[in-house]
């Protein structure tokens, strides 16, 4: 298996990367992580013209807070959040999340930015985004571009960034610490991509939900929040029966994908399941017994 001829190229800044896009038009791919890209490459499902190489940008690959929210470089490997790397409700959370990620040798080389920007259905960290509000900052001819992250993903990998344009950073904004986190995933085998995940946000506050956020990832063609289940939850004190009807509403507001892994009803199923599970780990980190 070889990859069709192509031009190898390296951008040594981010404008540099995109004056590099406009240069050689719609058929050349950026290069960061490569764990999608060179694979389709090498079967000749994609043969760009050229390969523009982001990883000569230095100082690009941090994971740093600035006091309201957790910087994410364009460069940043998925490996570096096996860690905590801030803390507040998201420390533990982020490693919780990565460990899901394939495994091992691909969380090395692959990066936050590149799984937003792939945009596949199935992707960890494009469900933790929409669930915590993040915001994409895209550089282009004209600059940056800030995107917030519902806006982004139009479909299954397809997003809302220009073809002349390249995700510098990722911002996720840091939850006080009345909020408490769930994280649920199902796959057939450990590294497998996820039929069904589940990222759970609940602002707790004297016993009631305040605030929540649920949200579903590989179920439809692109990860979302289900109001339905989010609005069955505010107001009240967490319990199993207000989770599992949380869990009933999301499983009827998810539009389901089919595929040769899992039926859409099948998938339905698991929301079911695994919204109630995620809700009732946020709680027991509250000292919450459901």
């Amino acid at each position: 298996m070889k990859p069709a001829p192509f031009e190898y190229i390296q951008a040594s800044t981010w404008k540099d990367a995109v004056a590099l896009l406009g240069e050689y038009g719609e058929d050349a791919k950026l290069l960061a992580g490569g764990q999608t890209l060179v694979p389709a490459m090498n079967f000749r499902l994609a043969r760009p013209n050229a390969l523009i190489d982001l990883n000569t940008i230095s100082n690009s690959a941090y994971a740093e807070t600035n006091g309201t929210h957790l910087c994410i470089g364009g460069l940043a490997r998925h490996i570096q959040f096996d860690v905590p790397l801030t803390n507040g409700p998201l420390r533990g959370l982020l490693p919780r999340v990565s460990r899901h990620i394939a495994h091992v040798p691909i969380r090395m080389r692959g990066t936050f930015a590149g799984s937003l920007a792939h945009a596949d259905p199935a992707s960890e960290w494009c469900a933790l985004i929409v669930s915590l509000d993040g915001t994409v900052v895209a550089e282009g001819p004209s600059g940056e571009r800030e995107i917030e992250a519902k806006e982004f993903f139009v479909s299954a990998l397809t997003t809302s960034l220009a073809t002349n344009e390249v995700i510098r950073e990722v911002r996720l904004p840091l939850l006080d610490e009345r909020w408490y986190c769930g994280f649920q995933e199902f796959s057939r085998r450990a590294g497998d991509f996820a039929l069904a995940i589940v990222i759970a946000h609940l602002k707790i506050n004297d016993g009631v939900i305040e605030a929540a956020r649920v949200c579903i990832g590989g179920v439809g063609v692109v990860p979302f929040r289900a109001a339905n289940a989010e609005s069955e939850l505010v107001g009240q004190s967490p319990n199993a029966g207000i989770f599992a009807k949380a869990g009933e509403a999301a499983s009827m507001f998810a539009d389901p994908i089919e595929d040769p892994h899992a039926t859409g009803s099948y998938r339905c199923d698991l929301v079911k399941t695994l919204v109630p599970r995620a809700l009732c780990e946020a709680s027991s980190l509250a000292g919450l017994e459901i």
